[in-house]
């Protein structure tokens, strides 16, 4: 009879499309898991993958046997969950990946009651702002800010980011505040990766804009800070300003003026079939904290 912890494996191996990442996943060695697949196969009769120096492949066979199985899995899970009371219970290890501001802000102060409310659940968090590539890291979940595009991937919008342009109390002292954005060539604009044009909507429809300035930076935290401390004026999303909106220490300049409506906070993961539950969940707590009007909205509304 076919052990079923191979299974497991196999299905590990194709949801991450190697076997290194299935291994990390499972707390593995990449040897281990090659042995169990091998195995698999022999028992089996049939090849159930296309091994090549750079990736894994499914022969039909193993197509046509990663679809039955997967199912079977799932649903022994839930029975397992059934027989000991525990249906409602999420287990395991959730890996997530996140852009590193907006994980600080709105994903890790959230963990502890997320993590309350499944005391069987452990987190790994991984804060970055390169791109991660999910399936070949080993990730569950991936939370990215962009607009996206098509990819293999499955990605669920969770909330609209909404960009404004804005700056300091003291900085608009010193220099008064545009009225149109012809007057912005006289002011000082904070803009990271070295000048990256600022997208806008405007009453007319679609703009662009490249702002120039003293400060030429990549890092999108050092332009916050220097937008806080009176240097210039930026286009921030309101999720990472709206203390300081609240607060006084940041105003709005040229109102009718806002980022591109394109871009969107999202999770990203592997594949809408079979999501596991702990997948789904978090995504699920994640959706309902920021709602339709995010927080951080509902507190820095102009």
């Amino acid at each position: 009879m076919t052990n079923l912890g191979d299974l497991e494996i196999y299905v590990k191996v194709v949801v991450t499309g190697s076997m290194s990442a299935a291994a990390k996943s499972l707390g593995l060695s990449p040897a281990v898991v090659s042995k169990r697949i091998k195995r698999l196969e022999e028992q089996l009769g049939t090849r159930l993958l296309q091994r090549t120096t750079r990736q894994i492949g499914l022969t039909d066979a193993g197509r046509g046997f990663y679809d039955r199985i997967a199912n079977v899995l799932t649903g022994i899970e839930d029975a397992e969950r059934f027989v000991s009371g525990e249906s409602t219970e999420i287990t395991g290890n959730l890996r997530i990946s996140a852009p590193t501001s907006f994980g600080r802000m709105h994903i890790a102060p959230h963990l502890p009651t997320f993590m309350q409310a499944h005391p069987s659940l452990s987190i790994d968090l991984t804060l970055s702002d390169e791109f991660t590539n999910i399936i070949a890291e080993g990730y569950d979940v991936a939370i990215r800010i962009s607009e996206l595009k098509d990819s293999s991937l499955v990605a669920r919008k969770l909330v609209q980011v909404r960009r404004i342009l804005c700056a300091a109390p003291s900085y608009i002292e010193r220099y008064g505040i545009p009225e149109t954005m012809e007057e912005l060539v006289t002011h000082h604009c904070l803009t990271a990766h070295n000048g990256e044009p600022w997208r806008l909507e405007s009453p007319q429809g679609p703009l662009v804009y490249r702002p120039a300035g003293r400060l030429n930076t990549n890092s999108s935290e050092v332009i916050r800070e220097a937008v806080i401390a009176g240097l210039g004026i930026a286009l921030r999303s309101t999720w990472d300003i709206g203390t300081e909106l609240k607060e006084g220490r940041l105003v709005r300049v040229l109102p009718q003026y806002e980022g591109s409506r394109n871009v969107a906070v999202s999770a990203v993961y592997p594949s809408r079939e079979h999501l596991p539950s702990k997948v789904r969940v978090f995504i699920e707590y994640l959706a309902d904290l920021y709602g339709p009007v995010p927080y951080w909205e509902r507190s820095a509304r102009d």
